[in-house]
C-alpha cells in the first residue's frame, strides 16, 4: 500500500492544490485536498478490468467552474436547513439562503469549497480544517479532521472528527456519485437499504418530521430492488424530488458500525457495501443532471450517477423528534463510514 502526492493546479490567491492517490491491489482511490474531492475510485469488474465508478474531472480548473458537489466533503451541515435557519440554547442563528429559502450543504462556501491542510500517515490521508465562528452563519469555531484509508485488502473508509469551542450544531459527509457500470445511467443497478423507516419530506425537501414506514412504498428497498423500478412512479417523495432524494434511517444502533446499503450492477459485477455508524442515509439519483458536465471522456446526464451521503437527518437543528446535531465544547464529533468494493 502506498500514498503518492503530486500537483493538481493552484486556486485563484495562488494557494497550491495536490492530488493524492491511495493504492492497494486492484482499488485505487484519488483525493485532492481542495474540498477533499474524491476525483476518481478505480475496482476491477468480474472480468478483472478496471474501471473508475465515480463522477469528478480531469483538472482543478474544471471542479472551480463549479458542479453539483461531485466527490466533496460536505459541512458544516451536510444537506438542507429549513429556512436556512435555526435556533440552538435561546439563540437564533441565521445561515446562508443557498437552496431557494433554505440552507443546502454548509451554505455558498461549504467544506466542499476550502483548502484542507493534508497530512500523510502511513497508508491514511488526514485532511484538517478550521471553520470560523460565523462562517457561513454558524457560530463556534470548529476544527474538523477528516481521514481517508484504504486498507490491504481495498477496503475505503472515511472517518470524520470534530470539536469546537462553543456550542454549534455539525453533520459531515461524503457527496460521491458512483456509477458502478462507469457509463450510462443506473436506474439498472440494484440496491439494497437496511431501513424499515424514512423522514418523508415536503415540496422543498425539508422533512415534515415524521417518521414512515417503507413497507408498500416506492421507498422499500429491503430486498435488492432495481432503482428504476418505481422511480418515475406518482409517489409524492419521487415528485418532490424528481427522483430519488430522501433520508432513510438506518436500522440498528447509531454510533455503532451497520451495514446501511448494498448496490450491484449485474452487467459488470461490481457491487459495493456501505456500513456507517451514522443514524441516516441520503439516498439521491442525480436527478438534477443534465448533461452539461463532462469529465473523464463521459457526460453526466439525468440519473448517471448515485449518491450514499451518510448523515444525521436533514433539519434535524429544527426538529426536536430527531438525533440531535449539536456539538457542544469538550464533546467530540465522531463518525466513520466503510466502503467494501467486490466484483463478481
Amino acid at each position: 500500500m502506498a500514498i503518492e502526492r503530486r500537483p493538481f493546479g493552484r486556486l485563484p490567491d495562488g494557494r497550491d492544490v495536490d492530488l493524492f492517490t491511495l493504492s492497494s491491489g486492484e482499488v485505487e482511490v484519488q483525493a485532492t485536498n481542495y474540498g477533499g474531492i474524491i476525483t476518481s475510485i478505480k475496482v476491477p469488474d468480474s472480468r478483472g478490468e478496471i474501471g473508475d465508478i465515480v463522477h469528478g474531472f480531469e483538472t482543478l480548473e474544471m471542479y472551480l467552474q463549479g458542479c453539483p458537489y461531485f466527490g466533496s466533503l460536505v459541512g458544516r451541515y451536510a444537506n438542507r436547513i429549513g429556512g436556512a435557519r435555526f435556533t440552538l440554547d435561546g439563540v437564533e442563528y441565521r445561515l446562508a439562503k443557498n437552496d431557494g429559502e433554505n440552507s443546502l450543504h454548509g451554505g455558498f462556501k461549504g467544506f466542499d469549497k476550502v483548502l484542507w491542510d493534508a497530512e500523510i500517515h502511513g497508508c491514511a490521508l488526514r485532511l484538517r480544517y478550521l471553520s470560523r465562528d460565523g462562517e457561513e452563519g454558524f457560530p463556534g469555531s470548529l476544527e474538523s479532521t477528516v481521514t481517508y484509508n484504504l486498507d490491504e485488502g481495498g477496503v475505503f473508509s472515511i472517518e470524520y472528527e470534530a470539536k469546537t469551542d462553543k456550542p454549534t450544531v455539525v453533520n459531515l459527509t461524503n457527496h460521491t456519485y458512483f456509477n458502478l457500470s462507469c457509463g450510462g445511467d443506473v436506474l439498472g443497478h440494484e440496491l439494497m437499504l437496511d431501513s424499515d423507516y424514512f423522514t418523508p419530506a415536503g415540496k422543498d425537501l425539508i422533512p415534515t418530521g415524521e417518521v414512515k414506514s417503507v413497507a408498500g412504498t416506492s421507498m422499500d428497498f429491503r430486498n435488492p430492488t432495481r432503482i428504476g423500478t418505481h422511480i418515475d412512479s406518482r409517489d409524492e417523495q419521487l415528485i418532490n424530488g424528481h427522483g430519488y432524494d430522501c433520508n432513510w434511517i438506518i436500522n440498528g444502533e447509531a454510533g455503532k458500525l451497520r451495514r446501511a446499503a448494498t448496490v450491484r450492477d449485474l452487467e459488470s459485477g461490481r457491487a459495493m457495501v456501505v456500513v456507517t455508524t451514522q443514524p441516516g442515509i441520503q439516498f439521491y439519483t442525480g436527478n438534477f443532471l443534465d448533461g452539461s458536465l463532462r469529465g473523464k471522456g463521459r457526460i453526466y446526464a439525468r440519473r448517471s450517477g448515485l449518491c450514499l451521503e451518510t448523515q444525521h437527518y436533514p433539519d434535524s437543528p429544527n426538529q426536536p423528534g430527531f438525533p440531535s446535531a449539536v456539538l457542544r465544547p469538550g464533546e467530540k464529533y465522531h463518525e466513520k463510514t466503510v466502503f467494501r468494493f467486490y466484483a463478481g
